[in-house]
Order: C-alpha cells, then structure tokens, then sequence
C-alpha cells in the first residue's frame, strides 16, 4: 500500500514516513502541494496524508485538485493531519473531498487507527465497485436475452413489436416509407413429421441465419414472429425494394437446398412471403396492426397462389379513416 505524505515540515514528515514505514507500507513524501499533485499522477497511491498550511498551494486546494484528478469511479482516502483545530477548517476539509481529519500532535497508535479504518473504506468501496460492474454486465446481459429468440438466436417477437413501434414513428416523424415482410416457411409441419423435432429446430436456426443476412442496413431487423413464421422490417424502403429483398431472401432459402420429402412445392424447403408498404400518418400508431396484417394477408395470397412466392399487398392500406401507402404490385 502506497501512502503519500504532503507536508512541508521535513521533520514532521520524517516521524510520519518512519511510523508508515513500521507499518509496513510504502512512504512517499511530497514538500509542497504541487509536487504532491505531480507525486498523486505519476504515483496513482492508495491513501494520502496532507497538511493544510504549505507555502504556495495550501491543502484545501491540493485536496480539491485530486478529486478532479480522479477517473469516474474511481477513490483516493484523504486524511488530513494538520495543527489547525478550527471546526470551520474541518468543514472545509470535508468539503473539499478530505475523508477525516486529525489534529497535530498524533500519535502512531491513532494513525495508524485511522489508516486501517480507511483501508477497510477503501476495500468495501472496491467490493461494492466489482459487484456493481457484475450487475451491470449481468443486466445487459438479460436485455440482451429478452430480445433474442431462443432456438434461432435472432430477434425474437418482443424486439420485433419494440423495432416496428419506434421505426413506424421515425418514418412518420419523416414522412418516409416503411415496408414489413411475413415469411412463412412451407409446409414445415410436414418436415418434421417426416425428419422429426430435431432436424426441424436446426432448419429454422439454418433459414433464420439466412434471412437475416440478406438484409445489409443496420435498421433492417428480421425476427421470429412465432414457430416457422418471421418478418422483417424493412424502414425507408419502397414497395419494389421490399419485394426485392423479399424475392432474394426466397430465392437464398431455396438455394440452402434442405430436402422436402413430402413438400408438393419443390424437393427442398422454401417459403412464401407477403409484403406490405406505407409511409406512416404522423401522430398516429394505430395504423401498425394495419401494416401487420396487410402483409399477412399478402402472405395468404402467397400460399394460395402455390406457395415459394412473393405476394405483396393490394391497393393501399386504409390507416384512421384515411388512405395511406402505395399503389399495387404485379406480384
């Protein structure tokens, strides 16, 4: 343990150095307070005893200086061991970031009372410091999780409703686009009836890992809306853009080539996606189970249609009484 002294008697900081040093521990000494600052940034000690009275920068100062000196988070114990016996000094002390306050002459047996005390502060601070970081760490952690589906490891229904109620007010604060995808996988009841739970489950993490790469913009989000159904919100995107994305992410599910025995579809898996745009009314969510089901039902119109396409939504999509959207797609 480093303790620096800050006084400008020499022979009192001697008495006090050798008394540390009895203690066993190490003793810096500082004769003014600007060379006990340069000593505190270069030394970086564990406790600093100071002196008020010094020529030049006295120790109210120095004290208030290496509280600044200081990182966020971060506590040096201050006592100071001065001859002044004012109350209003110690006050002041206090004030200025000292931690105790000890009145001239000392002796060895106090001090080294008061340094113990202060050693033990400083412990249960670091203690406290450590949990603290855990519960921090542990905290984002659970965040984290409870936006993260389970099996997938991608966004899961709770991150999607959050990501579309905050992207549907941006578009609206900025009269932009905002396109939803729902994608179903096809005929995934019959796949794992045919290859069982487990070869199911690594199908879906394999088509979840694949969609959400086929979206590049940080804001894009696909998630897991439940079982073998995602989405993906596609904000500032236009109706061609949206179908674009989505025939892609068709067009990399069938090219996975996992095998469908019993899909009537294709020989492998695939899925059909409904797609929906719109650029939101301002100051009004109501319109976002609108969206949602505007590409649900596209996504019906998919399956319909023989399934392994992209549907997108007819007309536009009625919001609080007014029109709102885009005209319709040839898909």
């Amino acid at each position: 343990m480093k303790v620096l002294v800050i006084e400008d008697t020499v022979t009192s900081a001697a008495v006090v150095c050798s008394w540390l040093i009895n203690m066993g521990l190490n003793a810096l000494h500082a004769h003014s307070g600007e060379a006990g600052l340069e000593m505190f940034k270069s030394e970086r000690p564990d406790l600093v005893l100071l002196d008020i009275i010094m020529p030049g920068m006295d120790g109210f100062e120095v004290a208030h200086r290496i509280r600044q000196l200081e990182e966020d988070g971060a506590w040096t114990p201050i006592i100071f061991l001065t001859a002044r016996a004012d109350d209003n000094d110690l006050q002041r002390a206090i004030e200025v970031g000292g931690d105790d306050y000890l009145i001239k002459p000392v002796s060895e047996i106090v001090l080294q009372a008061k340094i113990n005390a202060m050693r033990r502060m400083a412990q249960m601070r670091e203690s406290l410091r450590v949990l603290t970081l855990k519960l921090e760490t542990a905290n984002r952690e659970l965040q984290r999780l409870s936006a993260v589906d389970g099996l997938t490891g991608i966004a899961n229904r709770r991150c999607f409703d959050e990501s579309l109620l905050r992207e549907w007010r941006r578009c609206s604060r900025s009269g932009l686009p905002l396109s939803l995808l729902v994608l179903d996988v096809d005929l995934f009841k019959s796949f794992n009836d045919c290859y069982g739970h487990q070869k199911g489950d690594e199908c879906l993490r394999l088509v979840a890992n694949t969609l959400e790469k086929s979206t590049q913009r940080p804001n894009d989000l696909v998630a897991r809306y439940g079982g073998e159904e995602f989405t993906a919100i596609l904000p500032e995107t236009e109706p061609e853009g949206a179908v674009a994305v989505a025939e892609a992410m068709r067009a990399s599910i069938e090219g996975l080539g996992i095998k469908h025995a019993r899909s009537p579809v294709a020989p492998v898996v695939t899925i059909s996606v409904g797609a929906a745009s719109l650029i939101p009314p301002r100051g009004d969510e109501h319109g976002i189970p609108m969206l949602v089901k505007a590409a649900d039902d596209a996504l019906y119109r998919a399956k319909e249609a023989g399934r392994n396409r992209v549907k997108a939504a007819r007309g536009v999509i009625r919001v609080a009484g007014a029109w709102a959207g885009f005209g319709s797609s040839p898909h």
